[in-house]
């Protein structure tokens, strides 16, 4: 947010640098420029000031940087899409390492019995591209602080880090290669996530809000390690008898030493193994339920959700603040552009103070602006409809609202056909009644499908006769593409591409009919009988149903006709723009304790000798991780760790997980996993829910 001084000082007065909210001292203005070569010179400098503080505006960034005439060449230079789309390629490039490197996860399985030994790049090959990301990188941070100022730089803590961290990686990387890549522990690989969070204005407010909400969220944490405690104590004290085969049988599953105990409790809490943990005691005496049904009340129903309202309480109006801050920016850059332009219009006036910007200078400066022609037209439309003169400061400031406007495109003209039987052909198949016959074939072709997969449920894939099933999707097809033909007729083919909708559906369309044309061209018209031998890539079976899956996807087609599945789709929609960085603050979570748990727990999984030995005799305990064949669940590469970290992000059976860690690799391992349920199942996921509810409360456009 601006302080007060923002408002209260000229925008570009010699004090604040020339450039408008704090920029560096020094740097002239274009209207303060004295011993310029001459008039053109201030002009030109004056509106590509303009331009770059207008898209500062419209980008919703601070105007905070050098405004000379090099450095604006840079900085807009540096914000071109082109440099924009390098930087974040090289981001994912770099975080993309991590599947390549050693231990590389290129093999069709992560299952320990059947992996094969994946293939491992020569040493020097990744660290070569990584190279090429940290220039990129050194390249980023330095014209950064050039352009914002060594001043700045120094008090700002997100490049000053930015800066540690290619340093600790660059020499973390010379230390790799000097071990010629058998180092133990990669460092580097841990830092990699910030660069992804760096890059991100969003991320860095996000981890600004769970910094705020930290002491309260461990006030709860607190009274959560109380609780689990306490019961804990209680438990191990009530599962000690003697005499009762079903309290024995409590203590020796789950309550036999106090470590075990907590843990049983604390996987109670997220309710995964409830009620196997209260059945052996419950089966002799019903009283003992009020136990279980305490710690669940309290802890899971009570306490948990307390956690949840806390952080939705901290990030209440988290979007609105930050909405009124990029709007903040967006005032700060226009009217910082008005007072540019309104210099210019200055010189050589004799009264100054009744001036204001020429339209035909803010033309000129819209047309150098990187922005959509829609807006620029939305625009300059506003422009040419109010009437002649300058433009004063409200009237320069109404003309940026076309920015939170939606513009609705406009689809080009239909055809106009001569003969009456043409007219009325493109009047029927126009109409969007048309379009609902055409939903309800969809959902005819997809009924046909699952009344195929109900009949054929318990039938062999090979023993399956398709000739009904193929003769059904062939008509469908046709009809498809009789559709998209009349539609294309009626609305021109600029018209019909002009529909998202059908671009979507004449996609599908064309992709279906080519599968069908090489189905008939390989296997004949389906008959009678129809199951030949495969021949090529793909089986019948597999381009049928690779044919219905498409046919399935094409049924999406309803959506937009439907208001109420209209409106949550255009909600979600909104939701995915507006949950960005959280995605992000997820990938970063994910990223970090993969990269540990391949340190931590690599090849401590092993295949047991027998690979039948849980499924065929019985020999181990029914419910573990080998009876469960969770044999692909391990830490042996990045994307195996991915995958297991996700399953316990679940808690739906993670003390599986707990139990086969702890035996694999001593019991320091559930630390990690209940700190990883503590960071993505309490934090993050209480988080998403706080910022869904959030977003519905309070729509808006994206501040990032």
């Amino acid at each position: 947010m601006a302080d007060t001084r923002e408002e209260s000082e000229p925008l570009l007065s010699r004090a604040r640098g020339g450039s408008g909210r704090d920029c560096p001292r020094g740097v002239p203005a274009c209207s303060s420029v004295q011993e310029s070569p001459g008039a053109a010179a201030r002009r030109d400098l004056c509106l590509d000031q303009a331009v770059v503080l207008i898209e500062d505006a419209i980008q919703y960034r601070s105007i905070n940087h050098r405004m000379d005439a090099r450095s604006l060449w840079l900085y807009r230079r540096y914000y071109s899409g082109s440099s924009q789309w390098i930087l974040s390629f090289t981001i994912f490039l770099i975080l993309a390492l991590a599947f390549v490197e050693t231990p590389s996860s290129l093999t069709r399985t992560s299952d320990v019995r059947y992996r094969l030994a994946p293939w491992e790049p020569p040493c020097g090959l990744t660290e070569g591209v990584e190279a090429l990301c940290l220039l990129v990188f050194a390249a980023d941070v330095s014209v950064k602080s050039y352009l914002i100022g060594w001043a700045q730089f120094r008090r700002n803590p997100w490049l000053l880090a930015y800066l540690v961290v290619l340093v600790v990686s660059l020499l973390d990387w010379i230390v790799s290669l000097s071990l010629v890549c058998q180092e133990p522990l990669r460092v580097r690989r841990l830092l990699r996530p910030f660069f992804l969070m760096q890059n991100s204005s969003m991320m860095k407010k996000t981890l600004k809000c769970i910094r705020r909400s930290l002491p309260e969220m461990a006030s709860v944490g607190l009274l959560l390690a109380v609780h689990l405690c306490l019961f804990t104590v209680f438990g191990m004290l009530l599962f000690t008898g003697e005499k009762d085969a079903g309290q024995d049988r409590e203590r020796l599953t789950y309550f036999f030493n106090l470590p075990e105990a907590l843990t049983t409790l604390l996987v109670l809490l997220t309710t995964a193994n409830n009620p196997d943990v209260m059945i052996p005691v419950y089966s002799r005496n019903r009283a003992y339920a009020i136990f279980f049904i305490a710690f669940t009340l309290i802890g899971s129903l009570f306490l948990m959700n307390l956690m949840t309202a806390i952080i939705y309480n901290q990030f209440r109006g988290y979007l609105m603040m930050s909405l009124q801050t990029s709007l903040l920016r967006r005032r700060l850059g226009t009217r910082a552009a008005y007072k540019v332009l309104s210099s210019v219009t200055a010189e050589g006036e004799t009264h100054p103070e009744r001036l204001g910007v020429k339209p035909e200078d803010f033309l000129q400066v819209l047309q150098k602006v990187q922005l959509d022609s829609d807006h620029k037209q939305a625009i300059t439309e506003k422009l040419h409809s109010r009437g002649g003169g300058l433009l004063s400061t409200d009237e320069f400031q109404k003309l940026f609202d076309e920015f939170e406007k939606r513009v609705v495109k406009e689809h080009p003209p239909r055809p106009e056909y001569r003969s009456p039987f043409l007219r009325t052909t493109q009047f029927l198949f126009g109409h969007h009644y048309f379009d609902y016959l055409g939903n309800l074939m969809a959902l005819g072709n997809l009924v046909t499908i699952c009344v195929f997969l109900v009949l054929d449920a318990h039938v062999l894939p090979k023993d399956r006769d398709d000739f009904v099933l193929g003769i059904l999707n062939c008509i469908f097809i046709l009809y498809y593409l009789l559709e998209m033909l009349l539609k294309a007729f009626s609305l021109g083919l600029q018209g019909y591409l002009s529909y998202s909708s059908n671009v979507f559906d004449g996609l599908l369309t064309i992709v279906l009919l080519v599968l069908e044309i090489s189905t008939l061209a390989v296997y004949g018209f389906p008959h009678r009988g129809w199951k030949p031998a495969m021949l090529g890539l793909l089986s019948l079976w597999d381009m049928t149903r690779l044919v219905n899956v498409l046919i399935v996807f094409r049924f999406l087609r309803i959506i937009p006709s439907m208001k109420l599945m209209s409106l949550v789709a255009s909600t979600i929609l909104d939701l995915i723009k507006n949950m960005r960085a959280f995605g992000g603050i997820l990938v970063v979570i994910y990223y970090v304790f993969a990269i540990i748990g391949i340190s931590l727990f690599r090849g401590v999984v092993v295949a047991p000798r027998n690979s039948s030995l849980a499924s065929v005799n019985g020999s181990v305990p029914c419910g573990s991780f080998e009876q469960l064949e969770y044999w692909p669940n391990n830490f042996d590469d990045f994307a195996a760790a991915l995958v297991t970290l996700w399953d316990v992000m679940i808690v739906n059976n993670w003390q599986v997980f707990l139990d086969a860690f702890r035996r694999y690799a001593g019991p320091w391992s559930e630390v990690y996993f209940v700190l990883w349920w503590l960071v993505s199942s309490v934090i993050w996921v209480n988080l998403f829910l706080a910022l869904i509810l959030e977003v519905v409360d309070t729509p808006g456009p994206d501040s990032s």
